[in-house]
Order: structure tokens, then C-alpha cells, then sequence
């Protein structure tokens, strides 16, 4: 079976996205990361370019645990006037330390004439040179052929002839770059299978993802022979992003086949997508094919009903393949089939004809024509289903809470304070706190008043935090809805609350995932 080797260049194309910046801790992280997921190549960035990429070769060297992936060193090929072995560049490269370097060389005649204005014959001695004398020194070379299928549809004989200097200087891969995005699937298939017949050295692929192909565009060129393919997590990269590994790896993997990271590494796929969003400090993007939240989440009733019956009706692959799962979404579309399997999820009993299950589909429905939402609130949605079959635990009853907001001076920010009066069986407990704004400081309030009677209490905080207006014509007397997100130290959960008044939104909110927490704990 043909094996296709994983190279990542999360930490240094995928550094040059927007928004993205790793410390060099940042990039050790991943480094081993990528090294459990099977990564076969860790690009960890351009040692000739940046203290904090010089800085991570040292780091890395100093300790290598890595058990199969080779580091790799990226730069370009040597400026033109400077002998190889001078050249700070090829020498920053060989002073990282590493067996394995890239270099990028030019291969559209209009880049060597208008970037580096050089002659065309002076650009091939360039890919050349460097090459030969990396290969002369490291145990491996890969050239990366810039701007490869922009320069092959202008000039084919000249963007070839760069490819045949660098396997005359012995490059033992050349990969083929898509570097402004623009190529189309067969167009690719078409280039591809062109150069093939050129080049005897393994080819391996490298696409951006302006035109929105360049996962599309990686799997046809594996299709027509690339051994090597390029991406970054979570397709991270400049402008629009590079080639996505978490849609490139199951691609291969289990649409076309193909050998390239066991089945073990492929259950932390997901884990790894987390993992780098979390050290980039961005929120998981939830629609992402195979590793998003999403991406196996079913909320027709149609649906549900189908996949209960069989998941293969209406998901393409098992999520846990990839370390996902499925998740059953609850809204006003839902039938019973939804219910029945959230019963089912909460370990709630309700038979199919069982009237709770009409009466909760009906309540659903109400409550979402009123405003509320429980795709991000099942926590809520799991209390009210217990209320239905009469399973929900009171835990305290509310007699009054009041909210102040004071500000002092103008350029002061407002101080906020919340009393709340709560009854716990017979007993009566009176408490204040402050916040950083009124829904805090109820928060802070209530939390303060029931940790005594609940000590687990102490384990919970908020997470997130929503507003979202729901009739934005009706100004300040609009119905506000608030979502919040809650957590402890092994799972975390979301509650919502609507209302015209953002407190008492709020207050339905806090109270709903209190009580949930108190539900899950003293059954």
C-alpha cells in the first residue's frame, strides 16, 4: 500500500496568518503534539529570519523526544553574489542543528524577473547550489517549488527545467506549491500528471486555500502520485489559510485508503485541532469538517430519527474514527426521536408514547417561539425534561434579590452590588457582594450565599458569557436572551435564560446552572 508522508508547517506558514502568534514554549508544545499525532515532518520555522525561530531550534535540540517525526528547517535558496557557503541564510540552516532542511527556490519566470531580477539561467545556479550543498551536509533535502502551477501555466519548459536542477543537485523530495491559492482541481491533475513524466524524484504537494481548493486540490494530487503532502492545523496560514491536515489526513486516510498515520493517532485528531486552537488563543471553529463540534450534530427530527436507527444514514464517517462523537441537537425542529434520545443521553426514561414526551416537544417548541435557544443550552434543556417527569430537585427557593449600580465619578468605572434573600429548607440567608457589573455581582451573590449549605459549589465558574438582542427594533425594550456557559473540573455545560430585562435573563441563566450542577451531583 503506498504510504503518504505528513509534513506540518503549523509553526511557521501557519504562524504567518493573522492573528497568530506562538511563543517558542508555545511551539515546543506542538511540536509534540504533532509528534504523537504522526506527523512525519515538523517544519519548526525559518532559523535565518527570527530570534524567537532560532530560539526553538536550540530548545528542540537540546532534548529531542520526538519518537518519529523529523524537525525540520525552512529557508530560501542562496541570494544571488553570494557564494553558498556564505550565505547567511544556508548557514543560519545548517547551524540549527537539524538532519532535514526545505528551501524554497523560484520557479515563475516572472518572479525571477520582477522579485529578484536575475537572468533565468542565474535562478537555476541559485536552486541548484543551495541544494547541492545542503545535501552535502544534512541526511535529507526537500525543495519547495515557489509559485510552482502560476509559473508551469506561463512558462511550462522554464518552470520544469527549475525542477530537473534541483533533482540534478539531489533533492530527495520536490514539492510542488500552489503559493497564491488560485489553482483548480483539474487543473492540478492536469499539471501534475505532466511533470511526472519529467521528474523521477518523489513529488510531494503544497496548496493555499485562496480560492477555497486547496484541500480539494492536496487529495487530486495525491490522487495523481504526491507522496508528500503540506498543511498546518486547522489550516491556519497567510491570507486565507493553508491546506487543512484535519480534513487532508482523514481524507487520505479513509476516503482514498491510503497509509499515512495509524488508527490510535487518528482518534487524537480532534484533540490536536483543540489543542493548537487553545496555545492560539482562538476559539474552535465549530463547523470544521471532521474535527468540529458540528460536524456530527444532527438537530432535524427527520434525521435523528434516522440515525438512531442507523448513524451511517446521515454521517459519512463513525466520529469516533477521528476522536469526535455525535451529538443530538434539541430546537423547534425537533420530533421525538430527539427527545427520546436526550432521555436516553440523561438517563431519563420516557417511552415513545409516553405523554412527558409530547408535552416536552410542545413546551420546546413554545419556549423557542418565545425567544429561548438550547442548541448551546442543555443543561437548561436537561432540567427542564427532569421538571417534566417530575425529577427536578429544588435546592432553594428565591425571596427577593436587588442589584445596584453606582457610579461615583466620570472618570471612575461604575461600582456594582447585588443582595440576595434565598430560603434552604427552613433556613434564611441573607448576602451581598460586588462584581465588575451586575450580572457578576449577582453571581458572586448567589454563589456566596449557597456554598455553605453546597460546598461543591466552590468548583464552579463561569466560562462564557452571551448577550444576544432578539428584536433589535424594539430598541432598550427589546427581549434580551443570555447564554452562559458553566464549568468544574470534569465537564462543563450551558444554560439560557430570555427575558425584556437583561438581569432577570441573566438570573435565569445562574440559576439553571447551579441547579443543573446540584442535579448531576445529589441524585
Amino acid at each position: 500500500m503506498r504510504k503518504i508522508k505528513i509534513y506540518d508547517t503549523t509553526l511557521r506558514d501557519g504562524c504567518q496568518a493573522e492573528d497568530i502568534s506562538f511563543s517558542v514554549e508555545d511551539k515546543i508544545r506542538i511540536a509534540h503534539k504533532l509528534d504523537e499525532l504522526g506527523i512525519h515532518y515538523i517544519e519548526g520555522g525559518w532559523p535565518g529570519s527570527n530570534p524567537k525561530d532560532i530560539s526553538f531550534f536550540k530548545e528542540v535540540t537540546k532534548s529531542p523526544l520526538f519518537i518519529r517525526a523529523k524537525v525540520v528547517a525552512f529557508g530560501s535558496t542562496r541570494k544571488s553574489g553570494n557564494p553558498v557557503r556564505d550565505d547567511p541564510n544556508i548557514r543560519a540552516i545548517l547551524e540549527s542543528k537539524v538532519e532535514v532542511a526545505t528551501i524554497f527556490g523560484k520557479t515563475w519566470d516572472l518572479h525571477v524577473r520582477d522579485a529578484l531580477k536575475i537572468s533565468m539561467e542565474e535562478n537555476l545556479e541559485l536552486i541548484y547550489d543551495s541544494l547541492a550543498y545542503l545535501k552535502s551536509n544534512l541526511s535529507e533535502v526537500i525543495f519547495d517549488a515557489e509559485h510552482f502551477f502560476d509559473g508551469f501555466k506561463r512558462n511550462p519548459e522554464y518552470a520544469v527545467k527549475t525542477l530537473k536542477k534541483a533533482e540534478d543537485a539531489g533533492a530527495d523530495w520536490i514539492v510542488l506549491c500552489d503559493t497564491n491559492g488560485g489553482t483548480m482541481p483539474h487543473e492540478m491533475v492536469s499539471i501534475f500528471e505532466k511533470v511526472k513524466k519529467e521528474i523521477k524524484t518523489p513529488l510531494g504537494i503544497h496548496t493555499h486555500n485562496d480560492a477555497e481548493m486547496a484541500v480539494a486540490n492536496t487529495i487530486m494530487a495525491v490522487i495523481s502520485g504526491a507522496e508528500q503532502v503540506h498543511g498546518t492545523i486547522n489550516g491556519y496560514g497567510e491570507r486565507c489559510g493553508n491546506a487543512n491536515l484535519c480534513s487532508v489526513i482523514p481524507n487520505i486516510k479513509l476516503k482514498l485508503g491510503l497509509n499515512c498515520i495509524t488508527d490510535q493517532q487518528m482518534g487524537k485528531l480532534r484533540e490536536a485541532s483543540c489543542f493548537v486552537n487553545e496555545l492560539a488563543n482562538l476559539k474552535h471553529w465549530r463547523h470544521q469538517p471532521y474535527v468540529g463540534e458540528s460536524a456530527f450534530a444532527h438537530k432535524g427530527g427527520i434525521h435523528v430519527d434516522a440515525v438512531r436507527k442507523n448513524p451511517e444514514t446521515y454521517e459519512h464517517i463513525r466520529p469516533e474514527l477521528i476522536g469526535n462523537r455525535q451529538r443530538i441537537l434539541v430546537s423547534d425542529l425537533s420530533g421525538k426521536s430527539n427527545i427520546l434520545y436526550k432521555a436516553e443521553e440523561y438517563g431519563i426514561d420516557l417511552g415513545s408514547k409516553d405523554t412527558a414526551t409530547r408535552r416536552i416537544v410542545e413546551l420546546l417548541k413554545d419556549l423557542e417561539n418565545d425567544g429561548f435557544q438550547f442548541e448551546g443550552a442543555e443543561g437548561s434543556f436537561e432540567l427542564l425534561m427532569k421538571e417534566a417527569v417530575g425529577k427536578r430537585k429544588k435546592f432553594f427557593d428565591l425571596q427577593g434579590f436587588r442589584v445596584i449600580v453606582e457610579k461615583r465619578r466620570e472618570d471612575e468605572e461604575p461600582i456594582s452590588e447585588a443582595t440576595i434573600k434565598i430560603l434552604v429548607g427552613n433556613e434564611l440567608e441573607i448576602t451581598a457582594a460586588e462584581g465588575n457589573g451586575p450580572v457578576n455581582a449577582l453571581d458572586n451573590a448567589l454563589r456566596k450565599a449557597l456554598e455553605k449549605f453546597y460546598p461543591a459549589l466552590r468548583d464552579v465558574s463561569l466560562v462564557d458569557f452571551k448577550v444576544r438582542i432578539l428584536d433589535e427594533r424594539k430598541g432598550t425594550e427589546a427581549k434580551t436572551r443570555v447564554l452562559i456557559e458553566s464549568g468544574d473540573k470534569e465537564q462543563r455545560w450551558g444554560t439560557v435564560g430570555v427575558s425584556q430585562n437583561i438581569i432577570q435573563a441573566s438570573w435565569q441563566a445562574l440559576v439553571d446552572s447551579i441547579e443543573f450542577k446540584l442535579n448531576r451531583d445529589i441524585e
